[in-house]
């Protein structure tokens, strides 16, 4: 019953948006961080952003600082990335997950089955 499901991701030129949208179902959202989380081909995971729920204080990977934006819905239940200014290096599986904490850790428990990003030409 407890399922993330990230969406909106797609083929983008550079410079570029996307909004991804992370969908809880089964829990309330609210309660928890949420973070996003990428991997590219051939490279390690990596953190993109995090917003905690006690405070909506959020974080943000300095790759991606003043074009990516993490805001959250709770009416909803859905936590959205929006990506702009998109580059192809941004090109990645992109997942949502929890660390079922009001704040952002580095321990996540629970994580979407992702959604790819293409940034080309």
């Amino acid at each position: 019953q407890v399922q993330l499901v990230e969406s909106g991701g797609g083929l983008v030129q550079p410079g570029g948006s996307l909004r991804l949208s992370c969908a809880a179902s089964g829990f309330t959202l609210d309660y928890f961080a949420i973070g996003w989380f990428r991997q590219a081909p051939g490279k390690e995971r990596e953190g993109v952003s995090c917003i905690s729920s006690s405070d909506g204080s959020t974080y943000y990977a300095d790759s991606v600082k003043g074009r990516f934006t993490i805001s959250r819905d709770n009416v909803k239940n859905t936590v959205y990335l929006h990506m702009n200014s998109l580059k192809p290096e941004d090109t990645a599986v992109y997942y949502c997950a929890t660390p079922f904490e009001e704040l952002c850790t580095d321990e996540y428990d629970y994580w979407g089955q992702g959604t790819q990003v293409t940034v080309s030409s």
